[in-house]
C-alpha cells in the first residue's frame, strides 16, 4: 500500500495498463479481463487486476497530465515492482493523414516540460518507447482493421493550449498527435529500466476541429486496449 494506491503488494500485476480516466479503467477491466478484482479506489483513481488469456494484468487510472501520471507510475515501479507500463488513452491528431479513430503508437514523446525536467536541467532528454513492446504493438495492430501510425507525439503540460506557432512547427516536423502523459512515462521507464509504451486513439483533431462523439469513444477505444494486451504478452 502506498499514499495513492491502496492495493496490497500481491494485488498488482507485473504488467499495468494506464488509462487517464479511472472509469475507462473500469470499462477496460470489465470488457477485457476475467476474474476482475477492484484493487484501488484511493481518491477515486480506480485500479483493477484480472486475467487476460491466462496472463495477470492490472489496469490502473493515472489521472490527467504528467504530474498525476508520475505519481502512479513511480509508486507502481518502486513499491509494486511493475515491469511493463502501457498508456492507453486518447489524443488529438496533428497531421492531415491522421484521422479520427486511428491508432497512434508513440515511438517518441516530445515535450516542453515534464516533472523530470529538474533532474536533467539543461540536458534535453529524448524519451522513447521500449522497442520490443513497440514492435509487438505494430504487429498486433496489423492484424486488425484499424489505421495505425507509428512515430513521434507531443506530451503537453497544458490542455487549453494557446500556442498556434508551436503547433505549426510540430506539424511541420511530423508530430502525429498530442496528449499529456507519455513523455514522463517514457522517462520514468528509462530511469528504472522498465518497459513502457503509449498506444493512443485519435479522438479529436487540432487542424480540422473534428471530434469523436462521446458515445463512439468506448467502441473505438477497444482496438487500442486489445493491441496493448497483445503487445504486452507477445
Amino acid at each position: 500500500m502506498t499514499i495513492h494506491i491502496g492495493a496490497a503488494p500481491d494485488q498488482i500485476a507485473e504488467t499495468v495498463l494506464m488509462p487517464g480516466d479511472p472509469y475507462r479503467a473500469k470499462w477496460a477491466a470489465e470488457t477485457f479481463l476475467n476474474d476482475v478484482e477492484l484493487v484501488n479506489e484511493v481518491r477515486g483513481m480506480l485500479g483493477f487486476t484480472g486475467f487476460w488469456n491466462g496472463h495477470r494484468v492490472t489496469i490502473q487510472g493515472s489521472g490527467m497530465g504528467m504530474p498525476s501520471l508520475s505519481i502512479y507510475a513511480n509508486e507502481l515501479i518502486r513499491d509494486y515492482d511493475v515491469q511493463t507500463l502501457i498508456r492507453i488513452g486518447s489524443c488529438g491528431g496533428m497531421q492531415d493523414t491522421v484521422k479520427l479513430r486511428d491508432i497512434i503508437i508513440a515511438m517518441t514523446a516530445s515535450s516542453i516540460n515534464t516533472p523530470s525536467s529538474g533532474i536533467f536541467r539543461e540536458f534535453n532528454f529524448a524519451p522513447s518507447a521500449n522497442w520490443p513492446l513497440l514492435q509487438a504493438a505494430v504487429t498486433a495492430a496489423g492484424n486488425r482493421d484499424v489505421t495505425t501510425h507509428v512515430g513521434g507525439i507531443y506530451s503537453s503540460d497544458v490542455f487549453y493550449d494557446e500556442r498556434p506557432d508551436l503547433n505549426e512547427q510540430m506539424v511541420r516536423h511530423g508530430i502525429l498527435g498530442v496528449e499529456m502523459e507519455a513523455a514522463e512515462l517514457y522517462t520514468l521507464a528509462a530511469r528504472y529500466g522498465r518497459r513502457a509504451l503509449a498506444i493512443l486513439t485519435v479522438s479529436d483533431h487540432l487542424t480540422t476541429g473534428e471530434s469523436m462523439p462521446s458515445q463512439d469513444r468506448e467502441r473505438s477505444f477497444g482496438d487500442m486496449v486489445d493491441i496493448a494486451l497483445h503487445a504486452a504478452f507477445a
